[in-house]
C-alpha cells in the first residue's frame, strides 16, 4: 500500500514524465470511468475531481496535465488561488478535448458585484484560455452578492457558464440569495470531511436540489486523518488506504470531492475508489468520528 501523505521530493519530476508523450496517452486510455452528478439543465458534474488550491507555477501546470492523463475530468480552481493561467496551460498540455472536461472557478470577495463580477469572470476566462466555464461559484458570502449573482445569471443564460453556484454559504445565506435569484445555485462547495461532516447541511442541500461539494475532503490531513485508526482499519479490510476510504465515504454520501495532490502516485490512488463499497457498519464508524466543528477556524 502507498504511504499517506508525504509529498515526495521527486513528485514534480515524476509528474513531468507522466504528463507528456506516450505515457500520457496510455494513462488516458486506461482512465477509470468517474460517475457524474446531475446539476439540472443537462449538466452533469463528475463526482470526483482534482483540486488545485496551493499549487503554483510549473508544479500546478504539470499536476493538472497529469491529473487529466490519469482520468480526472473535473478541475477546480479560483481567482484567489493565483494559478488560473497554470491550470489553463495544464489543460492545453493534456491534449484532451475541452468538451470532455468540467472546469470550475470562483469569484472572489473583492469582485462581488454586478459590473465587477462580469469583469472578474472575463479575466478568469482569459487566464484559463477558455471560451466558457462549466461551473462558476461565489467563493465566500461577502460583498454585493445580489449583484454578483445577477451577473452570473446573465452569463449563465448567455451560455458562457453552464452552471452557477456558491461556496461556504450556510442555510440562511443561501435563503437570502435565493430570495432574489431567478436561477437556483447548482452547487454549494463547503468544508466537509470525517471530522466535520455537516450532516444537517447535506440534508438541507439535498432537499433544495443543490449538490454538496467538499473542499479539503481530507481536512488537509489535520487531526491525523491519514493515520486515524478507524479509517486505517476500514482500509485494511478492503485493501485500501485511509485516503481512499475517505473518498469512498464522500461518494457514498452523495458529496462531490476534489482532492489535491502534487504527487502523481497519490493522484492515481485517489481515483481507485469505485471498486469497493463501505457497508452500513463502516459508514457508522466513520459517522462517529464527527467532531462537529471546523478544522479550519482561521478560514471561517
Amino acid at each position: 500500500m502507498l504511504g499517506r501523505r508525504t509529498v515526495l521530493a521527486g513528485g514534480a519530476a515524476a509528474a513531468t514524465a507522466l504528463a507528456f508523450g506516450g505515457a500520457r496517452r496510455a494513462l488516458a486510455a486506461e482512465a477509470p470511468a468517474i460517475p457524474t452528478v446531475p446539476l439540472g439543465g443537462g449538466v452533469a458534474m463528475p463526482a470526483l475531481g482534482f483540486g488545485t488550491y496551493g499549487l503554483r507555477g510549473d508544479v500546478c501546470r504539470r499536476s493538472v496535465a497529469d491529473a487529466i492523463a490519469a482520468g480526472y475530468r473535473l478541475i477546480d480552481t479560483a481567482k484567489v488561488y493565483v494559478n488560473e493561467e497554470e491550470v489553463g496551460a495544464g489543460i492545453r498540455d493534456s491534449g484532451i478535448d475541452r468538451k470532455s472536461l468540467f472546469v470550475t472557478s470562483k469569484i472572489w470577495v473583492d469582485d462581488a458585484g454586478y459590473e465587477s463580477g462580469k469583469r472578474a469572470f472575463q479575466t478568469t476566462l482569459d487566464k484559463l484560455g477558455l471560451d466558457y466555464l462549466d461551473l462558476y461559484l461565489i467563493h465566500r458570502p461577502r460583498g454585493d452578492l445580489a449583484g454578483a449573482w445577477r451577473a452570473m445569471e446573465e452569463l449563465h443564460k448567455a451560455g458562457r457558464i453552464r452552471a452557477i453556484g456558491v461556496s461556504n454559504f450556510d442555510d440562511a445565506q443561501l435563503a437570502g440569495l435565493m430570495a432574489h435569484a431567478t436561477v437556483k445555485p447548482a452547487v454549494n462547495q463547503i468544508e466537509t470531511h470525517p471530522f466535520f461532516q455537516e450532516t444537517a447541511a447535506l440534508s438541507s442541500l439535498a432537499a433544495a436540489g443543490i449538490a454538496m461539494e467538499a473542499w479539503a475532503p481530507f481536512a488537509e490531513g489535520r487531526n491525523g486523518l491519514f493515520t486515524n485508526p478507524t479509517l486505517q482499519a476500514i482500509g485494511r479490510a478492503h485493501g485500501k488506504t485511509a485516503a481512499q476510504v475517505v473518498l469512498r465515504w464522500h461518494y457514498q454520501r452523495g458529496v462531490i470531492a476534489i482532492p489535491r495532490s502534487s504527487n502523481p502516485a497519490h493522484r492515481r490512488e485517489n481515483l481507485a475508489i469505485f471498486d469497493f463499497q463501505l457497508d452500513a457498519e463502516e459508514m457508522g464508524q466513520i459517522a462517529r468520528l464527527d467532531l462537529n466543528r471546523s478544522q479550519f477556524p482561521e478560514w471561517t
